[in-house]
């Protein structure tokens, strides 16, 4: 049976250490500090956690838990496991590199790059508008070269997926 709220452990300097870890990593993604808490723990225990072990040991939010959680699953970096004997859901730490990256790509950097491009498309529109010839050709310059970025960012995605998951 599942440990009462009360008598969950405060977090160890190792858990935190690692905690600590995945909270500078997304913060480097620009996902928010408690996605990395979330999966720091995770990834540190040994059995799976419910959303009410996550809240207890690591201070945040029912709401926050449930979003980190949410994000986490859709990137493929948590799954849900089911105990007998119990309402609760809990959760564990997807650790496969490529399976995270892949996840990470899918949700995150693909429908940036996608809708990068409609914004530049509609850029192109805004240009032909531009009444100086000479900025025209400074945007036009400029527009040419996030394209380019956006088509080699669309090249290297699989490349990097293959090399990580390696």
């Amino acid at each position: 049976m599942p440990e009462a709220e009360e008598d969950k452990p405060a977090l160890s300097e190792i858990e935190r250490q690692v905690i600590d870890i995945f909270v500078d990593g997304v913060r480097v993604l620009g996902l928010p500090g408690s996605v990395g808490e979330i999966y720091g723990l995770l990834y540190v225990s040994r059995g799976a956690q419910s959303l009410d072990d996550l809240v207890g040991r690591l201070g945040i939010s029912k709401g926050s838990a449930s979003q980190g959680l949410r994000l986490l699953k859709s990137l493929g970096a948590v799954r849900e496991i089911e105990m007998e004997g119990t309402r609760r859901t809990y959760f564990e730490a997807a650790v496969d590199l490529k399976r995270l990256v892949g996840g990470f790509i899918r949700e995150q950097v693909r429908p940036h790059l996608e809708s990068g491009q409609t914004k530049v498309g509609l850029l192109q529109e805004s240009i032909g508008a531009e009444p100086d010839a000479e900025m025209r050709k400074f945007y036009d310059e400029r527009v040419e070269r996030l394209e380019n970025w956006m088509r080699r960012g669309r090249m290297v995605l699989p490349v990097m997926q293959k090399f990580l998951g390696q």
